[in-house]
């Protein structure tokens, strides 16, 4: 298909009960979160949900959206562990842990077309010990004992981009792209929102060739979702909302606290939502977040 332009409500139709989401950006960087609201207020449930996790996460488990968890942190940055997916943790949400590494290598694994990749990571801890894991030996001369880290495979990987055209060929412009270039690779299929639909020629790919992480032909389709990141950062159209971030911690105090967020700022469109955490003028104007 040559023209992928999809809405939101597209793509989250195109999404089942106990399907492996790849959640792409990390912590309050890049995060999906007009597709993750969308899914929120969806039917969908039974999810396992692969993140360097950050609001997308809590937003999520919160909605009782998340049957296991395949993470290496879940973060706000400012605000050091998400407190709705501390209370889901606590309240037993299967969950894998990982270190950034070994989420890493799992994906990348997958990339490869391989079943697992041998790593030092994580041995001598408790990381190890999960059952998900396997020690293997070196085959080599030097014998040595390495932990076999198992493919993560997608069944679809969820990304913000900056630019995008109608032919999936997009533009990642933060200096920090990290890892969505290895979940669009370990996933069956690659949805997109972008801060901007533009022209092929616009998006300049002879000088931004390096900010295009992936082959138009992994992407599956693409949906425009001005401030689709919103509260997370998407430098450089425009940074983290540190103040709306507190509001979203905040939720967390009580039930009512968190029936008060989903009214105003998930059961509710794109627009309105817009609206409600002050619109472009506001968002355009946020002051830079030091990290």
């Amino acid at each position: 298909m040559l023209d992928k332009r999809l809405s939101i409500d597209d793509i989250v139709g195109q999404l089942r009960d106990g399907m492996t989401l790849g959640l792409g950006g990390w912590a309050t960087r890049r995060k999906p979160m007009a597709l993750v609201r969308a899914i929120a207020r969806s039917g969908l449930k039974d999810l396992t949900v692969v993140s360097y996790g950050g609001p997308d996460v809590g937003l999520l488990a919160a909605a009782g959206k998340i049957s296991k968890l395949i993470f290496a942190f879940v973060s706000l940055d400012h605000y050091p562990l998400d407190p709705h997916f501390r209370s889901a943790r606590q309240n037993g949400l299967d969950v894998l842990e990982l270190d950034e590494g070994l989420l890493h290598w799992g994906l990348r694994a997958t990339a490869m077309g391989l079943p697992f990749l041998p790593t030092r990571i994580g041995l001598g801890t408790d990381i190890a010990r999960q059952s998900a894991f396997r020690a293997i030996r070196s085959p080599f001369d030097d014998g040595e004992e390495l932990l076999a880290m198992p493919a993560i495979a997608l069944d679809v990987a969820l990304l913000h981009v900056h630019r995008c055209d109608a032919l999936g060929n997009s533009l990642t412009l933060s200096p920090d792209p990290f890892f969505d270039e290895l979940m669009a690779r370990a996933a069956q299929k690659v949805f997109l929102t972008t801060e901007q639909l533009v022209s092929t020629e616009a998006l300049g790919m002879a000088e931004n060739y390096r900010c295009n992480l992936f082959e138009r032909s992994l992407v599956t389709g693409v949906a425009l979702a001005r401030y689709g990141a919103h509260p997370t950062s998407a430098a450089p159209d425009y940074p983290l909302d540190l103040a709306h971030l507190k509001t979203y911690v905040d939720s967390a105090a009580s039930a009512e606290a968190l029936a008060q967020y989903r009214a105003q700022y998930v059961a509710v469109a794109d627009e309105e939502y817009l609206t409600a955490v002050g619109g472009p003028v506001r968002i355009d104007a946020l002051p830079t977040v030091i990290y």
